[in-house]
């Protein structure tokens, strides 16, 4: 099992950046593919990145490529999301989520690729 808390939330003007970390406890967590979702008020929850298990791997939503970047860190079994240029439109819960096709090069962009989550960090950009 691996269990997931979110921290680097906060409130930021548009056109500024945040990095979002994820730490996660757990002897799984180098060997899960991890990912970066969001949800929106009255929206549904949406994939923004993910990474393999070997961190060879990435994948962006269209709205994120270019500005947000995911990497990790498995000697701090901590997870990250840079993000830069934020708009308005990212204000968002922002959920870390970890993987259980252990040793994959699959990176998942649906919920159901993920079978862990925490609890989410709220990141709020103003116009």
């Amino acid at each position: 099992q691996v269990q997931l808390v979110e921290s680097g939330g906060g409130l930021v003007q548009a056109g500024g950046s945040l990095r979002l970390s994820c730490a996660a406890s757990g002897r799984t967590f180098s060997r899960s593919p991890m990912g970066w979702f969001r949800q929106a008020p009255g929206k549904e929850r949406e994939f923004v990145a993910g990474i393999s298990w070997s961190g060879a791997y990435t994948a962006a939503a269209e709205f994120a490529k270019g500005r947000f970047t995911i990497s990790r860190d498995d000697a701090k079994n901590t997870l990250y999301l840079q993000m830069s240029t934020l708009k308005p439109e990212d204000t968002a819960v922002y959920y870390c989520a970890a993987g259980e096709l252990y040793y994959s090069d699959y990176v998942g962009d649906q919920n159901s690729d993920y079978g862990y989550w925490g609890q989410g960090t709220q990141v709020t950009v103003s116009s």
